[in-house]
């Protein structure tokens, strides 16, 4: 009998063994991948120490569990969990990409083409194209006022945490800039979603180009056989593709979305191989595999991997002096048109200038005529909060602010608001989880400094 009750409990002992094991197996590379990827990118695209990073971006169970280390000398980052590690490998002009599904040489091989600045020094340059900032303020604001909000935002932590820079312009012109102590103007701000804008940007140059219709089906070879073949890049904008895809972010499980970031090499194919659950336009579902989907298509599109990779600074960043930009790949060498794009809070302030003035560039027509209308038109389903990947007021989300308004949003908390009834691009950055910053506060005070 002691025997038998000695291997009953030996074999629950082995199985609850092997449950944690697999466990740990298919949760433990998002934790070290999340690691690995922010401290990576941290420090060297956006210049901040690893302390920074693990203070604050990632310091969240179970991520904070594992432990880091750079190296400086391969531009590398690790981040170890037990037996488990993920590594991002810096590459110049690309940022840091996981090593997931591509060897770590792959990874190293990938290069960013010789792209030439836009002629001159910023500093001497006038803003918006440069740095040269005006010394007189638009009429109509009071910058008392604004300088007020700007200031509580930044003392008032329990009502707005984690600010790290705002930026607003009014009237064409940067009328407040304010950063937290440890961040300055050169300082390289992660997008996360708010790249999903860029992607709208780049799909809408191509279509300017005649190279992209956005009503034809993609006729990708993996949909040709069932209903996906139906669905259209006016699909994938609009977040109404009908593919199947779990956007919900967990602490202790991974998602469709966490799955694509951290363990999936080819982010697009990852996403492109879901089932259709519902009808092509016809259900208005977020998803971050369908931006990914659309930038291979774009990349398959352009056709050679030197022009793909040059195409958003050529067409866009040169031209809008936008010179800091950092579009990070996936292991496959595509843009990560979800997640992961770098740049500084002016840059970010031009391309909202960009949407505030219809796709037209100090009288230069980058956008197609009407392309911001289609962008800001509400999608079958959302409600009147989406368009085509830029979220819309029309749903009255922010109560007392402009229905007009459209925005780019990103996880904890990164903002660029675009009111063109008030002529108002809003730029916020930092790291505010879901219900710690009071945005309508935030929007209201600075629209109470208009006169």
């Amino acid at each position: 009998m002691k025997k038998i009750i000695l291997r009953t409990l030996l074999i629950l002992l082995a199985f609850i063994l092997t449950v944690i094991i697999l466990y740990m197996n298919y949760v433990a590379p998002g934790i070290t991948g999340y690691a690995a990827k922010n401290v990576a990118s941290g420090v060297f695209v956006a210049g901040r120490t690893q302390e920074s990073i693990e203070r604050e971006d990632i310091n969240f169970f179970p991520v904070k569990l594992s432990r880091n280390k750079v190296d400086t000398e391969n531009h590398e980052a690790t981040g170890r969990f037990l037996l488990w590690r993920s590594k991002a490998v810096y590459n110049e002009g690309l940022g840091c990409t996981l090593v997931k599904g591509f060897s770590k040489k792959e990874v190293e091989k990938l290069d960013y083409p010789e792209v030439e600045k836009p002629a001159g020094r910023s500093d001497t340059i006038p803003w918006p194209a440069g740095d040269m900032i005006a010394d007189t303020v638009p009429a109509g604001i009071n910058l008392d006022r604004l300088n007020g909000i700007l200031d509580r935002v930044f003392r008032d932590t329990a009502t707005f945490r984690g600010t790290f820079a705002v930026l607003v312009v009014y009237r064409n012109q940067i009328v407040a800039e304010k950063y937290r102590d440890d961040f300055k103007p050169e300082t390289k701000f992660l997008s996360w979603s708010m790249a999903k804008s860029f992607t709208n940007a780049m799909a809408g140059l191509l279509v300017k180009e005649g190279r992209l219709d956005i009503n034809a089906p993609l006729n990708l070879k993996e949909w040709s056989g069932d209903d996906r073949k139906n669905i259209t890049l006016n699909h994938l904008l609009t977040m109404t593709s009908g593919l199947e895809f779990n956007e919900a972010y967990s602490k202790l499980k991974l998602t469709d979305a966490t799955t694509m970031l951290l363990k999936k090499g080819d982010m697009g194919d990852y996403a492109a191989s879901k089932k259709l659950v519902a009808s092509p336009g016809t259900r208005w579902e977020y998803s971050s595999g369908t931006v990914n989907i659309i930038q291979d298509y774009i990349r398959s599109v352009i056709g050679n991997d030197d022009d793909y990779l040059a195409y958003p600074a050529e067409a866009l960043f040169n031209k809008t002096g936008m010179r800091s930009v950092v579009w990070e790949v996936d292991a496959s060498g595509t843009f990560v048109g979800s997640s992961y794009l770098y740049a500084t809070m002016r840059d970010y302030a031009r391309f909202g200038l960009l949407y505030l003035h219809n796709g037209n560039w100090l009288g230069e027509q980058l956008l197609p005529e009407g392309w911001v209308d289609y962008t800001t038109t509400p999608a079958v389903g959302s409600d009147g909060g989406y368009g085509a990947l830029f979220w819309l007021n029309k749903s009255g989300q922010f109560p007392g602010i402009p229905s007009d308004m459209f925005y780019c949003d990103g996880y904890d908390g990164q903002r660029i608001f675009i009111i063109p009834s008030k002529e108002l691009v809003i730029v916020r950055t930092g790291c505010s989880p879901r219900g710690t910053f009071d945005w309508i506060a935030f929007l209201s005070g600075i629209l109470n400094s208009l006169e």
